[in-house]
Order: C-alpha cells, then sequence, then structure tokens
C-alpha cells in the first residue's frame, strides 16, 4: 500500500511494530486499523488525508492517544498518526512556544522551563498536547492562567479537503474559536502556538493525604479554604488508595484516603503561607507538599495511571460541595474493588471564569467543581474487575444526580457517553460548532471522536 507524497512510516497488520502502533493509552481499546500513517510533518498529514478521501476510509486521528475513550485507533479505517511529530519551539523573548500536533506535556515542560516559562498543561505529563487542548485544557495552572484554550495564539490546520490554513483571531476566527473547546471536529492540528507565563524552576506543590474515615471533615475544610485561595493556587482531590510511592511509609501504600494535591504559581514563600492552614488541618498520614521542579510535580502522577491499563471513567459538573454532595462523594468514592481505581475533583474558577462565555468553545466558565471517576484495572485483572468496577463508577455517577450542574467537560466523556456530547456545550455553543463543523468538514470526514454532525 502506498500513499502519493507520503514520506512517512507505513505500518500494516502484518508488520512487527503494528501491535505496538495500534494501542492507546486506555488498553482496553482494541482496534486494528487498516493502515497506521505515522507523518513526519504536514505535507504528510495532507498526503494521507487526501488518500483517505480518495479510498473512502475511515479515519482516525492520533496525537499522544490518551483519550479514554480511544478515538485515537480505529477499526478498518486509517490512522493519521502524529507521534513522530514532537518538536517544541520555545521564543523566550517573545514568550511563546510553537508544539507539533503530536507532542506530550512533558515534551513542551522539558523545552520551556529550560527557560523558567510555561503554560497551562494537563497533570499527567505523558498526556497529548493536541486532544488535552482542543477539548479545553485543565491543568495546575488554570486559575492563575487560564486554560490550555485561552493560552493558544494560533494554529495550523489540514482541513477535510487537505487544505492547509492558520487559524487565529486574525485568521478563520471562526474555526479558532471551534478549535478551542470543540475538539478534533473540524481538522487534524499540525502544530498549536501557545503564550507562555513566568514560572518555576522550582514552585511549591505536593499532596496532603488524610485517612478515608476524615473525607467529609476535609472536604468540608477544603470548601471553606478554596473560598478564599488565590489564583496562584491549583488544587486536585484525589479519592482512593494511597499510591505506592518510595517517599511514602510502606504501611500506607495502598491505604484508603483522600488527598489534597496543591500547585502554587508564585514564591515559595507565598505559597506556604497560602497552604498552611490546609498542611495543619487534622491528622494527616502524609504531607508530601514542598519545594520541588515544576517538571518533576508535572509529572508526580504520572505511574498511577500508565499505558496499558483498563479505564473506564464517569464524569460531571457539580452545582457546589453543599454538605449532601459531600456526603454522596465520602459515601461511594472508596466502594471501588480496584485499589488503582481513583475519584478526582478539580477545583476551577480563577481566570477560568473571567473569560466571557462565548469567547471560546469551551462551555464551562461557571462551573467550579468538576469530578471523574476513575474505574481502573490491569490487563490480567479484566474478568475480575472490568464489570464490577464499571458499575461501581456508572452507579456513583447516578447518585450523583441531584448534585450535577449542566455540563460534562468533553475531554472525560467515554466511548459509551455519546448521547452526553450536546449536553457538553449545552445549546448555543453546540449550534455555533455545528456551523462551523458544517463550513469546514461538510461530509463529517472527522467523526471518529466527540463528534459534532455538520448541518
Amino acid at each position: 500500500m502506498d500513499i502519493q507524497g507520503f514520506q512517512g512510516r507505513l505500518i500494516i497488520a502484518d508488520q512487527s511494530e503494528y501491535d505496538t502502533a495500534r494501542a492507546v493509552w486506555n488498553g482496553a481499546v482494541d482496534r486494528r486499523p487498516q493502515l497506521i500513517a505515522r507523518c513526519d510533518g504536514t505535507a504528510d498529514v495532507v498526503a494521507a488525508v487526501r488518500f483517505a478521501r480518495d479510498h473512502d476510509l475511515e479515519i482516525a486521528v492520533r496525537g499522544g492517544g490518551h483519550n479514554v475513550a480511544g478515538t485515537a485507533v480505529c477499526d478498518d479505517g486509517i490512522v493519521i498518526d502524529l507521534s513522530a511529530m514532537r518538536t517544541v519551539s520555545v521564543d523566550p523573548a517573545g514568550r511563546t512556544v510553537r508544539v507539533q500536533g503530536g507532542a506530550l506535556w512533558s515534551d513542551v515542560d522539558h523545552a520551556t522551563q529550560a527557560h523558567g516559562l510555561a503554560s497551562t498543561g494537563g497533570i499527567v505529563s505523558h498526556t497529548g498536547v493536541a486532544g488535552l487542548t482542543l477539548g479545553g485544557g485543565l491543568g495546575w495552572l488554570m486559575r492563575k492562567y487560564g486554560l490550555a484554550v485561552d493560552n493558544l495564539l494560533a494554529a495550523e490546520v489540514v482541513t477535510a479537503d487537505g487544505s492547509v490554513v492558520q487559524a487565529s483571531a486574525d485568521e478563520h476566527p471562526d474555526l479558532f474559536w471551534a478549535l478551542r473547546g470543540g475538539g478534533g471536529n473540524f481538522g487534524i492540528v499540525t502544530s498549536f502556538r501557545f503564550a507562555l507565563h513566568r514560572l518555576g524552576p522550582e514552585i511549591l506543590a505536593g499532596a496532603v493525604f488524610w485517612a478515608a474515615e476524615d473525607t467529609g471533615e476535609v472536604m468540608r475544610f477544603y470548601r471553606d479554604f478554596i473560598a478564599e485561595a488565590p489564583d496562584e493556587l491549583g488544587s486536585v482531590i484525589r479519592l482512593g488508595t494511597i499510591p505506592p510511592w518510595p517517599v511514602v511509609p510502606e504501611h500506607l501504600h495502598w491505604r484508603p484516603a483522600i488527598a489534597v494535591a496543591c500547585s502554587y504559581a508564585g514564591a515559595v514563600n507565598d505559597g506556604e503561607r497560602v497552604v498552611r492552614s490546609l498542611r495543619r488541618f487534622g491528622t494527616p498520614l502524609v504531607d508530601l507538599v514542598g519545594p520541588t521542579p515544576y517538571v518533576a510535580h508535572q509529572a508526580t502522577i504520572d505511574d498511577t495511571v500508565p499505558h496499558g491499563w483498563h479505564y473506564h471513567w464517569k464524569s460531571t459538573n457539580l452545582t457546589g460541595l453543599s454538605d449532601d454532595t459531600i456526603s454522596v462523594v465520602a459515601d461511594h468514592a472508596y466502594l471501588a474493588g480496584s485499589p488503582r481505581s481513583c475519584v478526582v475533583m478539580f477545583h476551577l474558577g480563577g481566570a477560568v471564569a473571567r473569560v466571557p462565555a462565548d469567547a471560546t468553545a469551551y462551555p464551562g466558565r461557571t462551573v467550579a467543581h468538576n469530578i471523574v471517576i476513575e474505574a481502573v484495572w490491569r490487563p490480567h485483572e479484566a474478568g475480575e474487575h472490568a464489570v464490577t468496577e464499571t458499575a461501581w463508577a456508572d452507579r456513583f455517577l447516578h447518585a450523583l444526580e441531584a448534585h450535577r450542574s449542566t455540563g460534562v467537560y468533553v475531554n472525560f466523556l467515554d466511548a459509551d457517553d455519546t448521547t452526553r456530547i450536546q449536553e457538553a456545550y449545552g445549546a448555543p455553543t453546540y449550534r455555533r460548532l455545528t456551523e462551523v463543523k458544517t463550513k469546514y468538514d461538510p461530509d463529517n470526514t472527522f467523526h471518529h471522536n466527540r463528534n459534532i454532525r455538520p448541518a
């Protein structure tokens, strides 16, 4: 099989690297494409798109391959694979960075921190830049500097007809609006340009763990604590078990616990003052907060969500942290059968909330808290845990029904959440996204995603 004008690597089923090339982060996803086109640059992406259109092939687009729904790989069709396109170019004087579409956030952090600069990325460093950004881009720095999409200045996009366009506030502004939250529906982004901010190389960051039985008290304290928190403080709650990290005493490994993880985007001394009351609350099991390199903090939880494990997620926005909501969370969080399953709650607000609702396609500007229920099991545990962990996550989401606000973060939708795509955006944003989709991809060429159908 040959693609005219393609200079990258073509991988088919009888080649030794095929199984590795088709594997994505979520090991529960097992799909077999006809062809994997590993691109070396934008010209290869153009050639692959035209080839797929000419041969009526299903298209999946792979950046980091980290989406829980496994949208980066399809059955029978072609995977347009950008994973070899990971160049990161920093302009320290202009405080911008250009990032190719296959890069991971670890690539970006490594390059930008050499200059004491950073931009909002994910909380797992092996997440792909493209997928996280196109869905919105939650991360440690979002309360201070906004979401990833709020830092996006421009994008190079290969559209459904094989054209290459630049999208920014000045060029194709309708497409630029849609890319900032609307996912991979409108084309293949081959490069991004982000704004950068002074940060690091050392920040105050880390997690404090308390026993699971203290969950209610900790969450009520946390509710009051974040009400006064400055924008510089990013925080995430994690409920599950304590990971077996070397810095944690061995007798605490896998113990059920609630953690509040923090990241302070400012001077270390200021951060220590801000988190002092949190660290002193109750009787912590272990306190890991301290000065740490930003790059190290970005990778702290990488080994708790490795490639190849099986994942099933359920997520929603929350109306707030009322006593009733806290009770539901505390009652359900520790009922998982797998010690690797967990619940993660993001605190938004700050700079995220100050962006006008219609400025980007990301719809959750007024959301203060998002919760994602992560059922996790290892491949050899599929028979033991697949049904029970999935059922736990589904029951948990149902129990939160009365405490959910409108919407859900589109990047947290799993493969069985197709009916929730309009819920993720709300009617006005979804209608506008449909108009952009109709203009740039009227045949729905790019539909192997959280799909927005053309009119």
